[in-house]
């Protein structure tokens, strides 16, 4: 009788479970999509130990193989995932010396292809590298050195360490906000990217890249990452763990809305010069060079009403950044204001000219940069060129 009412129950649950497991809502497209996104991936590396020594006949080890990376053109962590499942790369041991082969072999290196674009930091995180350049090439494990007099002929071992690869987006522009200021919409406008868009925050939930192309076939890419909220350069919200993608841009493109923002209830609403010196300031906070780059500041969402009256109120202090941050709190007041190369009012949604207004324009500002950059670099090599050109004797 136990047993018939043990049996029961357990079909009971069962049945409970199968049925609970069918009415189950399915995971949503988006974050089935986010989760192929990876731009960060902890693995470990073992470099090759050197070959023992042969002492009697003053024999050396061969060297241990080094573990290298080669940035790769088109490549993702992903991919590398898919290569490497078990996250460990082994390169060779050094040959031993010996009678017939005095000098050991030297182990071969492990070389794998990584994404351009990764940044490479041990386990303390500290800096290892950078591999920026396709085809460009950093040992992240050092083999050992084979067996010799100095260490007793015992070959050393190779380095053996856990490293973390980041990789950081390499775009043209990078577009940066609060959620729900429009970035999605004009990405889709200008580019051929195909972001999600809706009227809630954080439908941004992983870097998108689109590209523009103009008629005379010219393609410049554009980055579009989760909105930042206060706090975003100290882990608050989503777009914090992003932030590092904009390091490699050419130009910051600020998208704010003219009607401002307001993450919920329980947080301040704060209108559109509020969130453009908010997101001077988590800039400034997560790495100050960034308020070096050229910039443009782009006032959103035009075509809303009153929108033109609230862009009146705030124009000159907008222009005049670095006097209207001094009416902030310290909480708030970045310490050095950005400088925007271009300011532009549109509506990404239903105005057309204004979205080929802001594509003319960020090529002319891209386009601008390059040429102050040459112009630089080709006075400061002209200098050098001068101070040691040969000079002959004077006539006094």
């Amino acid at each position: 009788m136990f047993c018939f009412h043990k049996n029961l129950l357990l079909q009971t649950i069962v049945r409970q479970y199968s049925s609970s497991k069918k009415d189950a809502k399915p995971i949503r497209n988006y974050l089935k999509q986010n989760s192929k996104f990876l731009d960060s991936l902890r693995i470990h590396v073992k470099a090759g130990t050197g070959g023992f020594g042969f002492p009697r006949y003053g024999g050396e080890g061969g060297k241990g193989g080094d573990v290298c990376f080669i940035a790769t053109e088109g490549m993702t962590l992903k991919d590398f995932l898919k290569k490497y499942p078990l996250k460990k790369l082994c390169a060779e041991m050094g040959g031993n010396s010996h009678s017939r082969r005095i000098l050991g072999q030297i182990g071969e290196d492990k070389k794998v292809n990584v994404p351009t674009g990764i940044t490479v930091y041990d386990d303390k995180n500290v800096l290892i590298g950078e591999l920026n350049e396709p085809d460009s090439e950093l040992i992240v494990g050092k083999g050992g050195v084979g067996g010799n007099k100095t260490n007793g002929y015992c070959g050393l071992k190779g380095e053996s360490k856990s490293i973390k690869l980041e990789l950081k987006l390499i775009a043209d522009i990078g577009l940066v906000g609060f959620p729900n200021a429009g970035k999605s919409t004009l990405l889709k406008a200008i580019s051929n990217a195909k972001p999600k868009i809706a009227s809630y925050p954080f439908t941004t939930i992983r870097p998108n890249i689109g590209v523009m192309t103009y008629d005379d076939l010219r393609q410049i890419s554009m980055a579009d990452l989760p909105g930042l909220i206060e706090g975003a350069h100290c882990n608050i919200g989503m777009g914090h763990r992003f932030l590092r993608h904009v390091e490699r841009t050419k130009l910051l493109l600020l998208v704010v809305d003219i009607n401002g923002f307001q993450l919920n209830p329980k947080h301040k609403f704060r209108s559109c010069l509020d969130t453009v010196v908010l997101l001077n300031k988590e800039l400034e906070l997560y790495k100050e060079e960034l308020l070096d780059k050229p910039a443009m500041l782009i006032i959103n969402k035009m075509d809303t009403e009153g929108a033109n009256e609230k862009y009146l109120e705030i124009k000159n202090q907008l222009e005049h950044l670095d006097d209207a941050i001094m009416s902030y709190s310290d909480e708030i007041k970045p310490s050095k204001a950005i400088k925007f190369d271009k300011i532009l009012k549109i509506s990404a949604k239903d105005q057309p000219d204004d979205v080929q207004r802001v594509k003319s324009t960020v090529r002319e500002l891209l386009d601008i940069n390059e040429e102050l950059n040459n112009n630089i670099e080709y006075k400061s090599l002209q200098n050098i060129k001068d101070q040691l050109r040969e000079r002959g004797p004077v006539l006094i």
